[in-house]
């Protein structure tokens, strides 16, 4: 027991220099060592040593992707103030964490700087539509720049971004109230082309109605006319002549127009003059018609055979 208690104080002497002497260094991590506070090394992924009391870590740097979100406000060619917000994307080099450790005390703040610089330079070159359109150029343009300063540093540029572009308040809203005006106005258009092809197929359409409908109307009076010509061959047969035949058509068809009349309740057809002398005066004008037709007819015929002589 005595042999076990001998050997206590240096097992307490060695579970308090193993964290003094062993140390982990997580993956995509680079630990910076420093003996009596000057560089000794750096250190990879995996258990490392280190001599206790002499040897120091001075700091741990990340080799992965990282990013910095920079804001900008600065005017356009056209006098509007806008803020961009543009995306950097760095790494440090794995070859040169010495330059990105002991070069530059706030890497960030240099980074900050380029890309101010960069954009204050580039934007009011520009109008505020091309700004929109132009923005992977300003992207362009940050991302050269800062390659060929930060590269001496250690660090690489993966990539920028123009990830948003915020004009002033009342220049976004007078661009909406442009934009819906342009909208409005291209509406406005349609809905004018399409009245006037409604307008103009109406007018088709009614063209073509009253076409058929006088069609309708002539091929009616055609029948009508065969009707009565049909009429008058019948009555022809039975001894009654043509002039008698038509006069007897037209009071048939007068006193059927009245028969018509009476029993349609609301007919809107007015035959004048209606009087009980109305058929015989319409007979009697008809026959009178038609003997001062067969009169001229006759003595049309009479002229012309006399010429010849």
């Amino acid at each position: 027991m005595q042999d076990y208690i001998g050997f206590l104080p240096f097992i307490f002497i060695a579970i308090f220099l193993i964290p003094l002497i062993f140390f982990i260094v997580k993956q995509q991590t680079a630990v910076i060592i420093e003996r009596f506070g000057k560089y000794q090394s750096i250190r990879h992924s995996g258990l490392q040593l280190k001599i206790p009391l002499v040897d120091r870590i001075a700091g741990r740097m990340s080799l992965k992707i990282q990013q910095l979100d920079v804001i900008i406000e600065t005017k356009t060619l056209d006098d509007v103030f806008v803020k961009l917000k543009v995306s950097v994307q760095y790494k440090v080099i794995r070859d040169k964490v010495y330059d990105a450790f002991y070069k530059l005390d706030y890497p960030h703040d240099q980074i900050t700087s380029y890309v101010f610089d960069v954009v204050r330079a580039e934007v009011p070159k520009m109008k505020l539509d091309d700004v929109f359109v132009k923005k992977d150029d300003i992207a362009i343009a940050v991302k050269s720049e800062l390659n060929d300063a930060m590269m001496t540093y250690g660090y690489d540029i993966i990539k920028t971004l123009v990830t948003d572009i915020d004009p002033d308040a009342q220049v976004k809203e007078a661009m909406n109230r442009i934009n819906a005006s342009e909208r409005e106005k291209i509406a406005a258009q349609f809905e004018g082309d399409a009245a006037r092809i409604l307008i103009v197929e109406k007018a088709k359409a009614e063209a073509e109605s009253k076409r058929l409908q006088g069609q309708g109307i002539a091929d009616q009076r055609r029948e009508i006319a065969r009707g009565l010509e049909e009429s008058v061959e019948v009555l022809n047969k039975v001894g009654i002549n043509s002039q008698e035949a038509s006069a007897l058509i037209v009071v048939t068809q007068h006193y059927d127009t009245l028969q018509s009349i009476g029993q349609e309740t609301n007919s809107n057809l007015i035959l004048l003059p209606n009087s009980p002398q109305a058929g015989s005066q319409m007979l009697n004008d008809m026959v009178a018609s038609f003997t001062a037709s067969n009169q001229i007819g006759e003595a049309m015929k009479k002229s012309s055979k006399k010429k010849p002589e």
